[in-house]
């Protein structure tokens, strides 16, 4: 990464190297900076606190992933302290996160259905899944699509490509997650009912689901139904205390550690899994699995997969780190988030993790109890690491239909989000469309297409937005150089003779026409017609030349002896017509005399949009109407230069920066042209 960095100079000198070094590896900067005086309590408490919460999470977001609960542990541990060194973020909290844990979820269940592990028990003479290997392929995939979306995520940050989350708009993001919420909520209900229904792939798999969990009800195990309901109800009574008593409590109570904590106790003494078939989580090893590469060979049907990942997970944790970055008053380097996070996938993806983001609940825990760096995120790791060496096996007997009741809880601040559609209403219809659009694309298609049809549904919007911008006139707010619309403020004058015209938008190719037809209709100038008349008259005073010129011909041939007083008869004649074209081709009165292009929204101008320009200015120069350009940016007016807009007869004098200069331009060439029509008229009289 440092030579990366630094490619940009031949020569890389010791201070540059530093600064190369310490950009890239952004621990080497605060650690040795970090004092223990104002910060160890703090991180001390807020990563013994996170650390609670991963135990809890981690296991529950595994099921989401479809893989055993251990793996989600080992993706609490080793991406967290990835992100520690290279991590630019002092509070969020990096680990599994529910929607990157769904996406993962869908991969490896359709890679790994439980079709293509089928076995006959002869025992029972029924086919039966093998539950093992099944498992041992699903971890593969996971591990796989990780280490590729890590892969991405390292390539677009060594590229500088941390802009592309700006594609994410904030309604987008959150639509989107609340349509994630309710693939995991719906992947749940297998636990929560202990049913068995058949896993559907492709767009409407979720209708699908839920049509097959509601043939299959009447099948509930009884047992799960009921741990699954005290466990809900128990979460959101602790929570909402926790709510209600936050300010004087010194940290949350840890409710999720206390659920599954009891739970286990309880299956445990009343053998929940013996008695009333209460699925349990079963074996938890103990110790670090051994690193090993991803298998290769999937990395093909995954590569899809991989970067929607890549793209979700950046962009959530982007999101939240910028949000506490301007909080506390430091900047967060977009593109080194996503080389850290890539390195976090990566690594992770070698060690047998999933993918992992950020969680707004472990980030809002981490930041409330006093964490100020990341050594609390590495010490929650530590507690991590304590579980899965020596107290991991202590919770085999802890039933999945608490795990599942967890999601549903953590679940609560996404559905809570439904409340963005009366207030988008009443603030940004538009952006209430993409909220409710991204949320339709992502129920009805799975997360990853439903993430790629959201992006170009909200791209389509900008288009629109664009070819159907505000046109209006301005007027003078009166003794200023300020102007305004004038069909939104009552104060404003317009400008005698002067038409003002502004457009919200660039000047494109998708706009263009509808620019000239908004000119035509707001200035009240039918053009074409007003060309059209033009046209009419040169011909016919063309026609009325010609047809004097052969009357006056034939003539002079007829009065040969008259030849020296003819030419100059004949001459008047043409002359007299000639003036008398003239003087009714003057401008009309009712014209204006200037149209002034307000151009300052425009910041680029493709050929399209200076070819429409140059006809404006030709067209209206045409019948009289002087055309002038205002607020062109520097892009705009090199665009102008590039697409030949000046020529011998349009020069640069047509450009003024303000509105105001330009209007002073028109009313001195207005005042300049009334005393010439005075002089002309005063000579002819």
């Amino acid at each position: 990464m440092c030579v990366y960095v630094c490619v940009s100079s031949l020569r890389c000198s010791g201070p540059k190297l530093k600064s190369c070094m310490l950009s890239s590896v952004p621990v080497l900067s605060w650690l040795p900076r970090y004092s223990l005086r104002d910060n160890a309590i703090g991180d001390l408490i807020s990563g013994i606190s996170v650390g609670i919460m991963h135990l809890p999470q981690g296991m529950a977001y595994a099921l989401l992933a479809a893989v055993p609960p251990v793996f989600g542990l080992y993706s609490s541990f080793y991406p967290i302290l990835i992100y520690f060194i290279f991590g630019s973020s002092k509070h969020i909290s990096v680990g599994t996160y529910a929607v990157m844990s769904v996406m993962i979820g869908g991969v490896t269940e359709r890679l790994a259905p439980d079709t293509n592990f089928m076995m006959y028990d002869n025992a029972t003479n029924q086919s039966m899944v093998n539950v093992l290997a099944r498992d041992t392929e699903r971890v593969k995939v996971a591990a796989a699509v990780t280490f590729l979306s890590g892969l991405f995520q390292m390539l677009l940050g060594l590229v500088k490509f941390g802009f592309v989350v700006t594609y994410l708009s904030e309604p987008l993001v959150r639509g989107y997650t609340t349509g994630a919420a309710i693939h995991v909520i719906v992947s749940q209900l297998k636990y929560t009912f202990g049913i068995s229904p058949k896993r559907h792939s492709g767009p409407f798999a979720l209708i699908f689901t839920v049509i097959e969990v509601c043939y299959l009800v009447p099948e509930t195990n009884i047992g799960t139904l009921v741990v699954s309901l005290v466990s809900i109800i128990g979460l959101v009574m602790v929570k909402e205390l926790n709510t209600y008593l936050g300010k004087k409590l010194p940290v949350p109570i840890p409710v999720e550690l206390l659920g599954i904590i009891i739970a286990t106790v309880v299956s445990w003494q009343v053998n929940l899994e013996g008695k009333y078939g209460v699925e349990v989580v079963g074996e938890i090893p103990s110790g670090l699995q051994p690193p090993v590469m991803p298998t290769a060979s999937l990395f093909g049907q995954v590569i899809g997969d991989a970067f929607a990942l890549s793209v979700v997970g950046y962009g959530i944790a982007i999101s939240l780190g910028r949000i506490f970055a301007l909080k506390y008053g430091y900047k967060v380097d977009s593109n080194q988030e996503l080389i850290a996070l890539g390195l976090s996938n990566t690594i992770g993806g070698v060690f047998q993790c999933f993918a992992i983001s950020c969680s707004m609940s472990r980030t809002m825990v981490q930041e409330s109890t006093g964490g100020k760096t990341q050594v609390a995120s590495a010490l929650s790791a530590m507690v991590i690491l304590v579980i899965m060496l020596w107290i991991g096996a202590l919770f085999e007997e802890l039933p999945k239909a608490v795990l599942a009741a967890i999601i549903y809880v953590n679940l609560q601040g996404m559905m809570k989000q439904f409340m963005d559609i009366p207030t988008l209403w009443k603030s940004n219809k538009v952006d209430m469309l993409v909220w409710v659009a991204t949320l339709i694309l992502t129920v009805l298609f799975n997360p990853d297409i439903g993430l790629a049809a959201s992006i170009a549904f909200s791209m389509l919007t900008v288009i629109f937005r664009t070819q159907l911008p505000k046109y209006s006139l301005l007027g003078q707010v009166p003794e200023t150089d300020i102007y305004r619309p004038v069909e939104n403020y009552n104060q404003v004058n317009e400008i005698p003779g002067v038409v003002i015209f502004h457009s919200s938008a660039t000047l494109y190719f998708a706009n263009a026409e509808m620019y000239q037809d908004a000119l035509a209709e707001k200035s009240g100038i039918d053009i074409t017609k007003l060309i059209s008349q033009k046209k009419k008259a040169e011909a016919k005073r063309l026609r009325k030349e010609k047809k004097e010129a052969r009357k006056a011909k034939k003539d002079a041939k007829k009065n040969a002896q008259d030849w020296e007083g003819e030419p100059d008869s004949s001459e008047n004649e043409v002359e007299k017509g000639v003036a008398t074209v003239e003087e009714g081709s003057k401008p009309d009165s009712t014209l204006p005399r200037a149209i002034i292009l307000e151009l300052s929204p425009v910041n680029f101008l493709d050929t399209v949009g200076v070819k429409t320009l140059r006809n404006i200015q030709r067209d209206y120069g045409d019948i009289g109407v002087e055309v002038v350009l205002c607020g062109c940016q520097t892009g705009v007016i090199e665009n102008l230069e590039s697409g030949g807009f000046f020529s011998e007869k349009v020069s640069k004098a047509c450009l003024f920066s303000s509105i105001h200069d330009a209007v002073l331009h028109c009313q001195t060439d207005r005042a300049k042209m009334n005393k010439d029509d005075e002089e002309m008229q005063a000579t002819h009289f």
